[in-house]
């Protein structure tokens, strides 16, 4: 079955983790959504490294935390924070490409 992220969560925002890195928090409205996205493993790292064009190594974890109904996803940023060139001191407009994703769960 085919569900759009936004209709089974509540929050999907992103942030920064220090100037180095960026940390995405997916929290599922129900504790069923939650259990069904984590069993189909829907949020992988191929998901993550074709979102973000970025490769695996720059994955710095993709953590399931039951009692929030969260994942959490952790990056490495591709440019670090305030510097130049880089457009979102606070990482707070990285979760967009997130926003768009039907997972098949």
């Amino acid at each position: 079955m085919k569900v759009k992220l936004t209709d089974i969560t509540d929050v999907v925002r992103s942030k920064n983790s220090g100037p180095y890195e960026l940390t995405f928090d997916i929290m599922f409205k129900t504790f069923d959504w939650y259990e069904k996205a984590r069993k189909s493993r829907c949020i992988s790292e191929e998901l993550i490294c074709n979102l973000y064009r970025i490769k695996p190594k720059d994955i710095i974890n993709i953590v399931e935390f039951s009692p929030a109904k969260a994942i959490k996803i952790t990056i490495r940023r591709p440019i670090c924070s305030g510097d130049l060139g880089e457009t979102d001191v606070y990482g707070a407009q990285q979760h967009a490409p997130l926003l768009g994703l039907e997972l098949d769960i």
